[in-house]
């Protein structure tokens, strides 16, 4: 008889927390979080005013974050590149 109460309850549960909005990635979680480099320049793709960029690998790819300087410094975008790509995209 208690099964009949949990699951609703879980339920319940589950759909309250998809009602809340996402938290933004902001650099402190990342830095402290991630192990990263720091680049001197963004991407092409991911440049912009007042931009900086950190960028890690995960198996055959380099990924770049793309974050503001302002406030508490959130992620404004992100991009993936295969190995055989970075090279000439991080140049």
């Amino acid at each position: 008889m208690t099964y009949k109460i949990v699951i609703p309850a879980c339920l319940l549960a589950s759909s309250a927390l998809a009602d809340q909005a996402p938290l933004p990635m902001e650099y402190e979680l990342f830095e402290t979080a991630v192990p990263h480099v720091d680049l001197e320049e963004c991407p092409v793709a991911l440049q912009g005013p007042g931009t900086f960029c950190r960028a890690t690998v995960h198996h055959d790819e380099i990924h770049v974050f793309a974050f503001s300087e302002d406030g508490d410094q959130p992620l404004v975008g992100f991009k993936s590149y295969p190995f055989e790509k970075a090279a000439s995209v991080l140049d």
